[in-house]
């Protein structure tokens, strides 16, 4: 599985670097080579290390090991399709990561994109959402049960839309250069990340590579269901585009917006359950 983890990390970085040329060109922009995150990882390597006197030195090395440690997890609770209850549990210890990183430094913009993190917790409500939607249709949250499901039933992509959408939403809270990505708005600089620079950023962009790459797996087994790998990578890789587009057109929406829309979400959701109840 270490091996697996390590084409997760790669992959996970050439995403971004996908994602951010995708974005460029559809702004009309050059963008920067699609590698251009892996050797920012290797530059942030070899770059100098330190901590910062204003922080705190404990939290500000720990917060970067949990983040590995957690998205570690989730691959490998997706590679032994196991409960996704637990893979939804380890995103929401991700907000410990996001409200840690900007606590640890001691910096006033970090402290910003904390602060912040917290509003962003209502990218959580939709998950809740799609759980309880998913355990209500199949029966069960292991992922394993699930897959079978759908190759008796077909993608639950298509028996339930609209818990798709609310997973994307979900996925899209997380994305670099969301307008849900409330942490990392200009004004704040680097947000929660301001002042980890050195090794520490370099464990960040890969443990944030990770997440991408989980999240967008996640959903192509949860939605599609059990395909060929290769299959898989192609899905992720167009589910990425199609995030990619949203994040390049839509501006970031101001805290309160991020809020309302993504409860909105959760409404939809709620909504076609009752439906899917009542013609039951």
């Amino acid at each position: 599985m270490i091996d697996f983890l390590l084409f997760a990390v790669f992959t996970g970085l050439l995403l971004h670097g996908i994602h951010r040329k995708a974005i460029a060109r559809i702004q009309g922009r050059p963008g920067p080579p699609i590698w251009q995150e892996i050797l920012h990882s290797l530059k942030f390597s070899f770059k100098e290390t330190w901590i910062p006197a204003t922080a705190s030195e404990v939290l500000f090395v720990a917060v970067v090991l949990v983040a590995l440690g957690i998205w570690s997890a989730a691959l490998f609770i997706l590679l032994l399709e196991g409960s996704i209850l637990m893979l939804f549990g380890i995103y929401m210890l991700h907000k410990i990561v996001e409200h840690g990183l900007g606590l640890s430094s001691g910096s006033p913009y970090g402290k910003f994109g904390a602060i912040r993190s917290v509003i962003s917790a209502a990218s959580e409500i939709p998950l809740f959402a799609t759980i309880g939607a998913i355990y209500f249709v199949t029966g069960s949250l292991q992922l394993s049960d699930i897959i079978a499901y759908q190759a008796a039933n077909g993608p639950l992509l298509l028996l339930m839309p609209p818990v798709a959408a609310a997973m994307y939403i979900v996925i899209l809270s997380k994305m670099h250069y969301s307008p849900f990505a409330i942490i990392e708005a200009k004004e704040i600089v680097s947000g929660n990340r301001t002042e980890h620079f050195g090794v520490w950023r370099a464990a960040l962009d890969v443990a944030f590579s990770l997440k991408t790459f989980v999240l967008l797996y996640a959903f192509v087994l949860i939605f599609i269901g059990g395909i060929p790998f290769a299959a898989v990578l192609v899905l992720m890789l167009l589910l990425l585009l199609s995030l990619s587009f949203v994040c390049a057109l839509c501006p970031m929406l101001s805290p309160y917006d991020t809020v309302t829309m993504q409860s909105l979400a959760t409404a939809l959701v709620a909504v076609y359950l009752v439906a899917v109840v009542v013609i039951a």
